[in-house]
């Protein structure tokens, strides 16, 4: 269970990294932003702040492989991080899109249920 723990930990990292990658280098193409219902002008409008999300998912995947690969408080930083996205997550669904909660916040919540099932009497390390 532990190895499943740390592999959906990955992959939703890994979700991050694609979701921070095309929020910062790729939002202008109207295939991105028309997926969320903006006009090439507001696509234009809100560019510098879905860059500074897609920063933001940067450092949340991060902080996910951080908690994946480190020895120390593994459990702290990997509820923490997936938290986090299970938040975010549900907040972009209500701000958003419905979708949200299909890409966001169901792996980070299935990868938080087996960090914790993973980690028995709540032990704070591998």
């Amino acid at each position: 269970m532990p190895t499943l723990a740390k592999i959906s930990v990955v992959i939703v990292a890994a979700v991050h990294i694609a979701i921070s990658v095309v929020e910062m280098f790729f939002w202008n193409n109207s295939f991105v932003y028309q997926r969320l219902d903006f006009t090439p002008e507001m696509a234009s409008i809100v560019t510098p702040i879905v860059q500074n999300a897609g920063l933001y998912n940067g450092f949340i995947a991060a902080g996910l492989i951080w908690g994946a690969f480190t020895k120390d408080n593994v459990l702290l930083l990997r509820v923490f991080f997936l938290v986090c996205v299970v938040i975010a997550g549900i907040f972009g669904a209500l701000t958003l899109k419905w979708t949200t909660l299909v890409l966001q916040t169901l792996p980070a919540f299935a990868a938080l249920t087996l960090v914790w099932l993973s980690h028995s009497q709540f032990k704070l390390q591998d």
